[in-house]
Protein backbone atom coordinates (compact mmCIF):
# COMPACT_ATOMS: atom_id res chain seq x y z
CA UNK A 1 0.00 0.00 0.00
CA UNK A 2 1.36 3.13 -0.85
CA UNK A 3 1.68 6.24 1.18
CA UNK A 4 -1.16 8.43 -0.43
CA UNK A 5 -3.29 5.27 -0.47
CA UNK A 6 -2.78 4.47 3.35
CA UNK A 7 -3.59 8.36 4.00
CA UNK A 8 -6.76 8.52 2.02
CA UNK A 9 -7.81 5.06 3.93
CA UNK A 10 -6.51 6.47 7.31
CA UNK A 11 -8.84 9.63 6.72
CA UNK A 12 -12.03 7.50 5.78
CA UNK A 13 -11.41 5.03 8.81
CA UNK A 14 -11.01 8.20 10.98
CA UNK A 15 -13.91 9.68 9.68
CA UNK A 16 -16.49 6.42 10.22
CA UNK A 17 -15.01 6.47 13.82
CA UNK A 18 -15.98 9.63 14.65
CA UNK A 19 -19.57 9.45 12.56
CA UNK A 20 -19.94 6.11 14.69
CA UNK A 21 -18.83 7.24 18.23
CA UNK A 22 -21.20 10.58 18.11
CA UNK A 23 -23.87 8.48 17.04
CA UNK A 24 -23.44 6.33 19.93
CA UNK A 25 -22.84 8.87 22.05
CA UNK A 26 -25.89 11.14 20.80
CA UNK A 27 -27.57 13.02 23.41
CA UNK A 28 -30.30 14.73 20.17
CA UNK A 29 -31.20 17.90 20.14
CA UNK A 30 -31.28 20.19 23.08
CA UNK A 31 -34.92 20.20 22.95
CA UNK A 32 -37.75 18.76 20.78
CA UNK A 33 -37.82 20.40 17.71
CA UNK A 34 -40.72 22.50 17.23
CA UNK A 35 -42.32 23.75 13.81
CA UNK A 36 -41.48 27.42 12.89
CA UNK A 37 -43.56 30.44 13.01
CA UNK A 38 -45.40 31.13 10.08
CA UNK A 39 -44.54 34.92 10.17
CA UNK A 40 -41.36 36.06 8.86
CA UNK A 41 -38.80 36.65 11.21
CA UNK A 42 -36.65 39.98 12.24
CA UNK A 43 -33.08 39.70 13.31
CA UNK A 44 -32.27 41.73 16.46
CA UNK A 45 -28.45 41.68 16.14
CA UNK A 46 -26.78 42.60 13.15
CA UNK A 47 -23.72 44.49 12.37
CA UNK A 48 -22.87 46.58 9.87
CA UNK A 49 -19.50 49.12 9.36
CA UNK A 50 -16.93 50.01 7.00
CA UNK A 51 -13.18 51.36 6.57
CA UNK A 52 -14.55 54.82 6.51
CA UNK A 53 -15.04 54.90 2.42
CA UNK A 54 -17.53 57.09 0.98
CA UNK A 55 -18.52 59.29 3.70
CA UNK A 56 -19.92 56.91 5.82
CA UNK A 57 -18.12 58.49 9.03
CA UNK A 58 -16.84 55.13 10.24
CA UNK A 59 -13.84 54.55 11.97
CA UNK A 60 -11.88 51.62 12.27
CA UNK A 61 -8.66 51.85 14.42
CA UNK A 62 -4.98 51.44 11.97
CA UNK A 63 -4.47 47.98 14.31
CA UNK A 64 -7.83 47.05 13.17
CA UNK A 65 -7.34 48.00 9.75
CA UNK A 66 -3.96 46.44 9.03
CA UNK A 67 -5.39 43.07 10.55
CA UNK A 68 -7.14 39.83 9.26
CA UNK A 69 -9.84 40.57 11.60
CA UNK A 70 -11.16 43.68 8.96
CA UNK A 71 -10.46 41.67 6.14
CA UNK A 72 -12.16 38.27 7.53
CA UNK A 73 -14.99 40.94 8.22
CA UNK A 74 -15.91 42.28 5.27
CA UNK A 75 -15.39 39.42 3.27
CA UNK A 76 -18.51 38.00 5.19
CA UNK A 77 -20.61 40.61 3.65
CA UNK A 78 -19.53 39.56 0.71
CA UNK A 79 -17.37 42.36 0.35
CA UNK A 80 -13.57 42.57 -0.66
CA UNK A 81 -11.47 45.58 0.92
CA UNK A 82 -11.50 46.95 -2.67
CA UNK A 83 -14.55 47.03 -2.98
CA UNK A 84 -15.48 49.51 0.10
CA UNK A 85 -12.81 51.87 -0.76
CA UNK A 86 -14.08 52.09 -4.40
CA UNK A 87 -18.37 51.77 -3.53
CA UNK A 88 -17.71 52.94 0.15
CA UNK A 89 -19.14 51.29 3.33
CA UNK A 90 -23.13 51.22 2.29
CA UNK A 91 -22.19 48.34 -0.19
CA UNK A 92 -21.69 45.95 3.18
CA UNK A 93 -25.08 47.23 3.73
CA UNK A 94 -26.77 46.71 0.22
CA UNK A 95 -25.51 42.90 0.63
CA UNK A 96 -27.41 42.27 3.61
CA UNK A 97 -30.41 43.75 2.52
CA UNK A 98 -29.78 41.39 -0.70
CA UNK A 99 -29.20 38.38 1.70
CA UNK A 100 -32.61 39.15 3.35
CA UNK A 101 -34.35 39.72 0.27
CA UNK A 102 -33.12 36.14 -0.57
CA UNK A 103 -34.26 34.54 3.10
CA UNK A 104 -36.83 32.44 3.03
CA UNK A 105 -37.33 32.65 6.75
CA UNK A 106 -35.84 36.39 8.33
CA UNK A 107 -36.90 39.31 6.26
CA UNK A 108 -35.78 42.27 8.36
CA UNK A 109 -33.02 42.85 10.70
CA UNK A 110 -31.81 45.73 12.95
CA UNK A 111 -28.71 47.26 11.90
CA UNK A 112 -26.37 48.62 14.49
CA UNK A 113 -24.86 51.65 15.10
CA UNK A 114 -21.74 51.45 17.73
CA UNK A 115 -20.81 54.94 19.21
CA UNK A 116 -17.07 55.00 20.90
CA UNK A 117 -15.59 56.16 24.16
CA UNK A 118 -15.48 59.45 25.02
CA UNK A 119 -12.52 62.11 26.24
CA UNK A 120 -13.33 64.39 29.33
CA UNK A 121 -14.55 66.81 27.14
CA UNK A 122 -17.14 64.32 25.88
CA UNK A 123 -15.96 64.13 22.27
CA UNK A 124 -14.88 60.58 20.56
CA UNK A 125 -11.89 59.48 22.08
CA UNK A 126 -10.45 58.12 19.02
CA UNK A 127 -7.11 57.19 21.01
CA UNK A 128 -9.46 54.19 22.30
CA UNK A 129 -11.67 53.75 19.61
CA UNK A 130 -11.40 50.27 18.10
CA UNK A 131 -14.39 50.75 15.98
CA UNK A 132 -16.96 53.46 15.37
CA UNK A 133 -20.16 53.27 13.36
CA UNK A 134 -22.38 56.85 13.18
CA UNK A 135 -26.10 56.87 14.22
CA UNK A 136 -26.52 59.03 10.99
CA UNK A 137 -24.97 56.32 8.89
CA UNK A 138 -27.03 53.49 10.14
CA UNK A 139 -29.88 55.52 10.12
CA UNK A 140 -29.72 56.84 6.26
CA UNK A 141 -29.31 52.55 5.27
CA UNK A 142 -32.30 51.87 7.01
CA UNK A 143 -34.56 54.39 5.37
CA UNK A 144 -33.09 53.55 1.82
CA UNK A 145 -33.54 49.89 2.32
CA UNK A 146 -37.38 48.53 3.38
CA UNK A 147 -35.70 45.44 5.15
CA UNK A 148 -33.31 47.24 7.43
CA UNK A 149 -34.30 48.74 10.77
CA UNK A 150 -32.02 51.48 13.02
CA UNK A 151 -30.58 50.43 15.68
CA UNK A 152 -29.09 53.70 17.37
CA UNK A 153 -25.79 53.66 20.07
CA UNK A 154 -25.18 56.55 22.09
CA UNK A 155 -22.53 57.14 24.75
CA UNK A 156 -24.85 58.64 27.36
CA UNK A 157 -21.44 60.26 28.92
CA UNK A 158 -21.56 62.76 26.00
CA UNK A 159 -22.54 66.72 27.16
CA UNK A 160 -25.40 66.33 24.43
CA UNK A 161 -25.97 62.47 24.79
CA UNK A 162 -30.04 63.56 25.42
CA UNK A 163 -30.40 65.51 22.26
CA UNK A 164 -29.23 62.63 20.33
CA UNK A 165 -31.30 60.59 22.14
CA UNK A 166 -34.31 62.19 20.91
CA UNK A 167 -32.89 62.69 17.40
CA UNK A 168 -32.56 58.62 17.13
CA UNK A 169 -35.87 58.35 18.37
CA UNK A 170 -37.32 60.81 15.77
CA UNK A 171 -35.51 58.96 12.95
CA UNK A 172 -36.57 55.71 13.62
CA UNK A 173 -34.28 53.97 16.18
CA UNK A 174 -35.69 50.84 17.44
CA UNK A 175 -33.53 49.74 20.37
CA UNK A 176 -30.41 51.25 21.55
CA UNK A 177 -26.73 49.31 21.55
CA UNK A 178 -24.16 49.13 24.40
CA UNK A 179 -21.26 47.45 24.62
CA UNK A 180 -20.29 49.01 27.71
CA UNK A 181 -16.84 46.84 27.46
CA UNK A 182 -15.36 48.95 24.47
CA UNK A 183 -17.42 51.84 24.57
CA UNK A 184 -16.31 52.66 28.88
CA UNK A 185 -19.95 53.11 29.78
CA UNK A 186 -20.74 51.71 33.66
CA UNK A 187 -24.46 50.73 33.37
CA UNK A 188 -24.65 51.10 37.15
CA UNK A 189 -23.53 54.44 37.20
CA UNK A 190 -26.24 56.57 38.95
CA UNK A 191 -25.40 59.84 37.25
CA UNK A 192 -27.15 57.97 34.09
CA UNK A 193 -30.28 58.01 35.03
CA UNK A 194 -31.69 61.13 33.75
CA UNK A 195 -30.84 59.25 30.60
CA UNK A 196 -32.23 55.83 31.44
CA UNK A 197 -35.51 57.24 32.82
CA UNK A 198 -35.86 59.27 29.38
CA UNK A 199 -34.74 55.79 27.46
CA UNK A 200 -37.75 54.43 29.46
CA UNK A 201 -40.41 57.12 28.34
CA UNK A 202 -39.54 56.63 24.55
CA UNK A 203 -39.77 53.16 25.02
CA UNK A 204 -36.68 51.94 23.16
CA UNK A 205 -34.99 48.57 24.71
CA UNK A 206 -31.31 48.83 25.85
CA UNK A 207 -29.75 46.06 23.42
CA UNK A 208 -26.49 45.77 25.56
CA UNK A 209 -23.52 42.87 25.74
CA UNK A 210 -23.08 41.20 28.97
CA UNK A 211 -20.20 38.78 29.13
CA UNK A 212 -16.53 39.30 28.13
CA UNK A 213 -15.83 40.96 24.99
CA UNK A 214 -13.20 38.80 23.02
CA UNK A 215 -13.38 40.63 19.58
CA UNK A 216 -12.18 44.24 20.42
CA UNK A 217 -8.03 43.80 22.46
CA UNK A 218 -8.22 46.01 25.49
CA UNK A 219 -12.00 45.73 26.29
CA UNK A 220 -13.16 46.29 30.43
CA UNK A 221 -15.05 43.22 31.20
CA UNK A 222 -16.28 44.38 34.29
CA UNK A 223 -18.62 47.15 32.75
CA UNK A 224 -20.13 43.96 31.22
CA UNK A 225 -21.06 42.76 34.34
CA UNK A 226 -25.35 41.85 34.29
CA UNK A 227 -25.13 42.94 38.12
CA UNK A 228 -24.69 46.31 36.85
CA UNK A 229 -28.23 46.35 34.81
CA UNK A 230 -30.04 46.83 38.03
CA UNK A 231 -30.39 50.33 37.56
CA UNK A 232 -31.77 50.33 34.15
CA UNK A 233 -33.86 47.83 35.00
CA UNK A 234 -35.38 48.94 38.21
CA UNK A 235 -36.14 52.46 36.27
CA UNK A 236 -38.09 50.61 33.75
CA UNK A 237 -36.06 50.27 30.70
CA UNK A 238 -36.26 47.20 28.75
CA UNK A 239 -33.11 45.45 28.97
CA UNK A 240 -31.75 42.65 26.19
CA UNK A 241 -28.74 40.97 27.58
CA UNK A 242 -26.83 40.46 24.24
CA UNK A 243 -25.34 36.61 23.83
CA UNK A 244 -26.93 35.45 27.34
CA UNK A 245 -23.91 36.94 29.08
CA UNK A 246 -22.09 34.30 27.54
CA UNK A 247 -19.43 33.58 28.12
CA UNK A 248 -17.45 35.39 30.89
CA UNK A 249 -17.65 35.43 34.88
CA UNK A 250 -17.17 37.87 38.20
CA UNK A 251 -16.76 37.66 41.45
CA UNK A 252 -16.53 33.75 41.44
CA UNK A 253 -19.55 33.54 39.44
CA UNK A 254 -20.57 32.91 36.08
CA UNK A 255 -22.23 36.05 34.27
CA UNK A 256 -24.69 33.57 32.35
CA UNK A 257 -25.59 32.26 36.49
CA UNK A 258 -25.87 36.40 37.95
CA UNK A 259 -28.26 36.95 34.54
CA UNK A 260 -30.67 34.19 35.41
CA UNK A 261 -30.85 35.19 39.27
CA UNK A 262 -31.58 39.30 37.80
CA UNK A 263 -34.51 37.49 35.46
CA UNK A 264 -36.35 36.29 38.06
CA UNK A 265 -36.70 39.59 39.47
CA UNK A 266 -37.38 42.17 36.96
CA UNK A 267 -39.92 41.00 34.00
CA UNK A 268 -38.47 43.50 32.13
CA UNK A 269 -35.32 41.23 31.78
CA UNK A 270 -34.78 39.58 28.31
CA UNK A 271 -31.66 38.07 26.64
CA UNK A 272 -30.24 37.54 22.94
CA UNK A 273 -29.28 34.66 21.45
CA UNK A 274 -27.03 35.54 18.90
CA UNK A 275 -23.57 34.44 19.10
CA UNK A 276 -24.45 31.31 20.90
CA UNK A 277 -23.98 28.36 18.06
CA UNK A 278 -20.35 29.70 17.77
CA UNK A 279 -17.80 27.58 18.34
CA UNK A 280 -16.38 29.46 20.86
CA UNK A 281 -19.50 29.33 22.63
CA UNK A 282 -20.61 25.76 22.76
CA UNK A 283 -22.99 24.68 25.47
CA UNK A 284 -23.84 27.89 25.87
CA UNK A 285 -27.29 27.07 23.66
CA UNK A 286 -28.26 24.18 25.88
CA UNK A 287 -27.19 26.41 28.96
CA UNK A 288 -30.16 29.04 28.78
CA UNK A 289 -32.74 27.04 26.38
CA UNK A 290 -32.43 24.35 29.60
CA UNK A 291 -32.91 26.79 32.13
CA UNK A 292 -36.23 27.89 33.65
CA UNK A 293 -35.33 31.78 34.45
CA UNK A 294 -34.78 32.01 30.34
CA UNK A 295 -38.19 30.63 29.28
CA UNK A 296 -40.10 32.96 27.50
CA UNK A 297 -37.59 35.80 27.81
CA UNK A 298 -35.07 35.00 24.74
CA UNK A 299 -35.15 36.64 21.52
CA UNK A 300 -33.22 35.92 17.83
CA UNK A 301 -30.53 37.08 16.91
CA UNK A 302 -26.86 36.12 14.59
CA UNK A 303 -24.61 38.64 15.45
CA UNK A 304 -24.00 39.02 11.41
CA UNK A 305 -21.36 39.01 9.96
CA UNK A 306 -20.36 36.50 12.24
CA UNK A 307 -22.59 34.23 11.86
CA UNK A 308 -21.21 33.85 8.27
CA UNK A 309 -17.98 32.83 9.46
CA UNK A 310 -17.87 28.97 8.36
CA UNK A 311 -14.96 28.86 11.20
CA UNK A 312 -17.14 30.41 13.55
CA UNK A 313 -20.34 28.97 13.20
CA UNK A 314 -20.86 25.21 11.48
CA UNK A 315 -23.39 22.44 11.93
CA UNK A 316 -20.70 20.31 11.91
CA UNK A 317 -19.74 21.57 15.60
CA UNK A 318 -22.69 19.77 16.51
CA UNK A 319 -22.20 15.98 16.10
CA UNK A 320 -23.85 14.88 19.57
CA UNK A 321 -26.94 17.11 18.79
CA UNK A 322 -27.91 16.46 15.07
CA UNK A 323 -27.87 13.39 13.06
CA UNK A 324 -25.34 13.39 9.73
CA UNK A 325 -28.11 13.72 7.49
CA UNK A 326 -29.00 17.00 9.41
CA UNK A 327 -25.65 18.82 9.68
CA UNK A 328 -24.79 17.75 5.84
CA UNK A 329 -28.32 19.39 5.27
CA UNK A 330 -28.07 22.52 7.00
CA UNK A 331 -24.37 23.11 5.69
CA UNK A 332 -25.57 23.13 2.55
CA UNK A 333 -28.14 25.88 3.02
CA UNK A 334 -26.71 29.28 1.63
CA UNK A 335 -28.31 31.87 2.30
CA UNK A 336 -26.83 32.55 6.02
CA UNK A 337 -29.98 33.65 8.00
CA UNK A 338 -31.67 30.45 6.68
CA UNK A 339 -28.62 28.50 7.58
CA UNK A 340 -28.84 29.87 10.76
CA UNK A 341 -32.33 29.29 11.78
CA UNK A 342 -31.89 25.78 10.25
CA UNK A 343 -29.18 25.12 12.41
CA UNK A 344 -31.26 26.69 15.85
CA UNK A 345 -34.25 25.18 14.86
CA UNK A 346 -32.99 21.45 15.06
CA UNK A 347 -31.05 21.85 17.65
CA UNK A 348 -34.06 22.83 19.63
CA UNK A 349 -34.78 27.03 19.94
CA UNK A 350 -38.36 26.98 20.75
CA UNK A 351 -40.92 28.61 17.68
CA UNK A 352 -41.40 31.97 20.05
CA UNK A 353 -37.95 32.71 20.17
CA UNK A 354 -38.20 33.66 16.82
CA UNK A 355 -41.00 35.97 17.02
CA UNK A 356 -40.45 37.50 20.30
CA UNK A 357 -38.35 40.79 19.18
CA UNK A 358 -41.30 42.00 17.22
CA UNK A 359 -43.79 42.21 20.63
CA UNK A 360 -40.38 44.31 21.97
CA UNK A 361 -39.57 46.65 19.63
CA UNK A 362 -40.98 50.34 18.93
CA UNK A 363 -43.42 50.15 16.04
CA UNK A 364 -46.78 52.37 17.73
CA UNK A 365 -44.54 54.93 18.06
CA UNK A 366 -42.32 54.82 15.08
CA UNK A 367 -42.69 58.02 12.96
CA UNK A 368 -41.73 58.34 9.16
CA UNK A 369 -37.44 59.16 9.29
CA UNK A 370 -36.68 62.99 9.20
CA UNK A 371 -33.04 63.18 8.16
CA UNK A 372 -30.94 65.91 9.34
CA UNK A 373 -27.48 66.92 8.37
CA UNK A 374 -25.45 64.73 10.18
CA UNK A 375 -24.36 66.01 13.27
CA UNK A 376 -21.72 63.31 14.30
CA UNK A 377 -17.78 64.10 14.63
CA UNK A 378 -15.84 64.75 11.31
CA UNK A 379 -13.68 62.08 11.19
CA UNK A 380 -10.00 61.96 9.08
CA UNK A 381 -10.53 60.17 5.27
CA UNK A 382 -8.21 57.41 4.38
CA UNK A 383 -6.06 56.39 1.64
CA UNK A 384 -6.98 53.59 -0.09
CA UNK A 385 -4.49 51.33 1.76
CA UNK A 386 -6.42 51.52 4.62
CA UNK A 387 -3.29 54.21 6.47
CA UNK A 388 -4.78 57.34 8.32
CA UNK A 389 -3.92 60.47 6.17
Amino acid sequence: MNTKRYLCWAAEATFCALVTGCAAFSRGPILPPEPLPTASILDLHCHVGGVGAGGSGCYASPKLLQSSKMGFFLRSFGVTRKEAQEHGDALCAERVSQALAASRHVNRAVILALDGPVDTGGNLDLARTQLYVPNEFVAALAAQHTNLLFGASINPYRPDSMARLEWAATNGARLLKWVPSIMLIDPGDERLTPFYQRLAGLRLPLLTHTGFEHAVPGAKDEFCDPERLRLPLSLGVTVIAAHASWPGHHHGERDVDRLARLMQRYPNLYADISSLTQINKLGALRDVLRRPEFRHRLLYGTDFPFVNMPIMVSPWYFPLNLKFSQMWRISRIRNPWDRDVALKQALGVPAEVFTQAEKLLRWDCVTEPRLPEPAGEVLPERRASGGMR
